[in-house]
């Protein structure tokens, strides 16, 4: 079951002198009363076991109540610890290795790495990211080196909980010991670890992918919560909207039941309903990691269903993005990227109406000034698509790279002097408006030797239909006066 917040982790680490020996830890620290806790923990007796969760004792966090005692009891990630998954195999074979546990918040990443230590017997130790620095993992080096010497030789894990807030630096910091086998190292990570962990210490750990929780999955977890009595009765549209509220996080639907349960204790409330859970909670916005993979892959949704021109996808990225808080000037931003790069010269009025939208945005803010936005996006998708300026601009950025510099021809140069006129700067040069209907027919602009490189290739939508029969045109001219 995915609800825990604290640090449990384990694995059996055979290697040179202590094979077969058994490691385990217990560290918990309760996010759902606030606080992330010490930047390290340790709490270890040899023979020691850990205790069961007691679904009876009221002042416990609900989260911990329903703490899962084996991997049966787990809701969720069947994809890792179903039967002959690739975690329950690690976990059932008892082999050691570094690893590291990625997914969005509350999808059990600590509750799995709790119930990992449940069958093993030695030292562990926790840093979390976000408070703990160098400091913190050369203490945690010389706990390894003394648990390794001692009388009673004990294997290490170092568990770092938000791995990826770690520079490049304080993630090298691990390489040597994990190479050398002083300890076993487990990363926990919201973030993509390809981006965020250094590749010396990716390629020396397995990642294992955690998913957010399904519907059904959230559903046994109000279940559980129900069968101890933390919870009164929850009515189906008021569970359907916790669910929907929770969005794949089990921590989150745990601490809104808490809410929830404390809040109906007060007004001797035997049941919830979907009137009073609105009034409970009021207008909370869905959980957003601002600057995240989640962040990006919206942003992603979003962009994809405008080039796509689906209006009502590109409406329901957009909305998604404001209603969890992105900021409207990012997405104004946004939309006047998109209006050059996928719409382009087939319309461009996209462009002006995109600066406008976010003009009027800075004029009126929210949540009036969203309506203009909503507006571009509707445009936007609408409007005929066109691509043909961004991938000329990038075939001409990658030609220039590539080709170096050619001279600019003699009649093509600036001649503000007498001296450059002397020099021929500038001569034969035609002036267009002098030329029979403003173009000088088989006049030349591209460096000498230089052949015609097509870079921009005018689509058949939009303006730019009109845009490739005028381009045809002037090219039948050019060739006549050749």
């Amino acid at each position: 079951m995915v609800v825990a917040t604290g640090l449990i982790l384990g694995r059996v680490f055979p290697s040179s002198g202590h094979c077969g020996q058994i490691v385990c830890f217990v560290h918990f620290v309760c996010a759902l009363r606030g606080g992330s806790g010490p930047a390290w923990g340790l709490r270890h007796n040899a023979g020691s076991e850990l205790p069961p969760a007691d679904v009876n004792t009221p002042h416990l966090p609900l989260a911990e109540r329903l703490r899962p005692g084996t991997l049966a009891d787990v809701i969720g990630q069947r994809q890792l610890l179903g039967e002959g998954m690739a975690l329950r195999l690690a976990f059932e074979s008892g082999q050691p290795h570094s690893c590291i546990l990625w997914g969005p918040p509350g999808v059990g990443k600590t509750t799995i790495a709790r119930l990992m230590a449940d069958a093993f017997d030695a030292q562990f130790i926790t840093i979390s990211a976000v408070l703990g620095g160098v400091k913190d993992i050369r203490e945690a080096v010389e706990r390894a080196e003394a648990a390794r010497d001692g009388l009673q030789a004990q294997r290490t894990i170092v568990f770092v909980d938000e791995v990826h807030r770690f520079n490049k630096s304080q993630q090298d910091a691990f390489l040597p010991h994990v190479e050398s086998g002083l300890f076993t190292f487990i990363g926990a990570t919201t973030e993509n670890p390809s981006f965020e962990v250094n590749s010396a210490l990716l390629s020396r750990a397995a990642v294992y992918v955690l998913q957010p929780l399904t519907e059904d999955d959230l559903r046994q977890l109000v279940l559980r919560a129900r069968t101890i009595g933390a919870v009164p009765e929850v009515e189906k549209p008021a569970e359907d909207r916790l669910i929907a509220y929770a969005d794949g996080d089990a921590r989150r639907l745990l601490n809104t039941l808490e809410t929830l349960a404390v809040a109906a204790g007060r007004e001797k409330r035997e049941r919830v309903t979907d009137d009073w859970l609105l009034k409970v909670l009021g207008e909370r916005m869905r959980r957003y990691d601002k600057g995240g993979e989640q962040f990006y892959d919206t942003i992603s949704a979003l962009h994809k269903s405008v080039r796509g021109s689906d209006p009502d996808a590109a409406l329901y990225w957009f909305v998604r993005m404001l209603d969890g808080g992105a900021d409207p000037r990012y997405l104004a931003r946004r939309l006047i990227r998109m209006a050059s790069e996928d719409i382009g010269l087939a319309d461009p009025r996209a462009l002006r109406l995109a600066l406008d939208a976010a003009e009027v945005y800075e004029r009126l803010g929210t949540p009036e000034g969203e309506l203009a936005l909503a507006e571009c996006v509707v445009y936007l998708a609408v409007a005929p698509k066109s691509n043909a300026v961004y991938k000329a601009f990038n075939e001409a950025k990658a030609f220039v790279k590539k080709d170096g510099s050619r001279p600019v021809p003699m009649h093509l140069r600036n001649a503000p002097t007498q001296l450059m006129k002397d020099l021929d700067y500038g001569k034969a040069y035609r002036y267009a408006h002098d030329e029979a209907g403003g173009f000088a027919a088989g006049e030349r602009y591209l460096p000498e030797g230089m052949a015609d490189p097509g870079f921009y290739r005018p689509v058949p939508r939009g303006l730019e239909i009109r845009i490739a029969d005028k381009l045809s045109e002037l090219r039948r001219l050019n060739d006549q006066n050749s």
